[in-house]
């Protein structure tokens, strides 16, 4: 009888037919098997985690790794090992902000040579586009490996990727269409912003209406109509433009969105004004909005807001990678979802948007990146912490990750691996 690297078995796992009792093999970094729970199935090691959730690896598109004052390898080794801890396995970098900005063959060199050997989690990259990018600069990057573009309309990329005029969007859109890759778009629109007229969330707000959103997201739909471009908002924000978006892809647009965690449990009304750990762009809008986000993602089809990334920007907006899972699953919870849900916005989505089709999933033939989650382990997060969750009690809690079949430890006591071979062996609970 054949033997696999390793079996996790748990009560609760997380496949697309729902959840329910299941073990799981893996052989060669991949699923190789998906049987009953009970079933007999030969390993190198095992692991049971009875009611303990298993749920596929998340995957976090748009994240940037670094934070002023680190230097690039820092910020991917720092980066990646708090997306580990949170239950990503696999990052999709934004170009910016970063050292150098993702907008050439050489600084995707640099980004290579940055996170090989330090990085605790898969790494993908996005290039970015600028008001100068040429077809064949960008012809040169997906060549040499990027996923996807990002650009923006105002200063969503700034101070590295200028905001694009609508000529310029609908030639990088026909570039695009040609390459079939997503280009996602930072889509509040530079002429409908304002200067805050003092310092403080509340000001960054009115400084940043919902309409900016509108206007920009109504240029993004022009253009990938013409185009047909795969264009993917992120993040999506301002819910009164829920309307817009699935009229859109009523009519066929190929148009998709993701929003935040901080965007759907952190109303406006309750956020610190002098805090700059909520400080962000788009700005963190009221309840209502809140509750109509909540409604856009709900959405039966899926076709409103699809999926949910941390929006991760160390030093320059909310930065709160480990607590994705924890934050949503606390707000999920609460409209009596299920983990499946949660799965699909974090792991499955994300990954057919950039098209990491191995990814995603608990199923046989995909890549064996998995996360034991603890539904009903409630935490408060670390006033050391620091971020919009310091000091908030959190439902839910990452218990280990595995990536390609290997456990990951995040710190020095998060998973026990001595003398259990290279697959790992008992969890721990991971330190945050």
């Amino acid at each position: 009888m054949r033997q696999f690297d390793l079996v996790i078995r748990s009560q609760c796992t997380v496949t697309p037919m729902g959840v329910g009792p299941a073990a799981v093999a893996v052989f060669g970094g991949r699923i190789a098997a998906v049987g009953d729970y009970s079933a007999d199935l030969p390993a190198a090691a095992e692991t049971d985690l009875g009611q303990i959730a298993l749920m596929p690896g998340c995957v976090d598109i748009d994240v940037a790794v670094q934070a002023p004052g680190q230097s690039l390898s820092q910020g991917y080794a720092r980066t990646t090992r708090a997306a580990a801890a949170g239950g990503v396995t696999t990052i999709v970098v934004a170009p910016a902000p970063a050292r150098p900005a993702i907008t050439s063959t050489a600084a995707l060199r640099a980004h290579l040579h940055a996170s090989a050997g330090v990085s605790a989690t898969h790494v993908a990259f996005l290039g970015g586009i600028t008001p100068r990018s040429s077809p064949a600069e960008l012809a040169d990057l997906r060549a040499n490996g990027v996923l996807g573009f990002a650009c923006s309309l105002s200063d969503g990329g700034e101070p590295d990727l200028a905001p694009l005029g609508d000529i310029q969007l609908r030639k990088i859109m026909a570039e695009l269409a040609m390459m079939d890759v997503p280009l996602l778009v930072h889509a509040e629109d530079s002429g409908e912003l304002n200067t805050p007229e003092r310092e403080g969330n509340a000001a960054l707000l009115a400084a940043r209406p919902p309409r900016a959103e509108r206007r920009g997201l109504e240029r993004v739909i022009a253009a990938a109509r013409v185009s047909g471009t795969r264009a993917h908002v992120a993040p999506f924000v301002a819910a009164e433009c829920a309307a817009v978006l699935a009229a859109a892809r009523a009519i066929g647009v190929p148009i998709s969105a993701q929003t935040c965690p901080h965007y759907l449990c952190l109303p406006a009304e309750h956020v610190p004004d002098t805090d700059p750990s909520y400080r962000c762009r788009p700005p963190i809008r009221s309840d209502a909005n809140r509750g109509a986000l909540w409604s856009a993602l709900l959405d039966s089809a899926g076709d409103i807001v699809g999926s949910v990334s941390s929006g991760h920007r160390p030093g320059t907006g909310v930065a709160a990678i480990p607590w994705t899972l924890p934050a949503l699953w606390t707000a999920a919870r609460r409209r009596n979802l299920d983990l499946a849900r949660l799965s699909l916005w974090t792991a499955q989505r994300p990954a057919e948007v950039i098209g990491l089709t191995g990814k995603g999933r608990i199923q046989a033939g995909y890549d064996a990146d998995l996360v034991a989650f603890d539904p009903d382990s409630a935490q408060v997060v670390p006033v050391t912490e620091g971020g919009p969750y310091a000091t908030r009690r959190l439902q839910g809690r990452v218990l280990g990750t595995w990536l390609r079949g290997m456990a990951v430890p995040t710190s020095s006591d998060s998973i026990a691996t001595a003398g259990r071979g290279t697959h790992g062996g008992p969890l721990l609970p991971i330190r945050l």
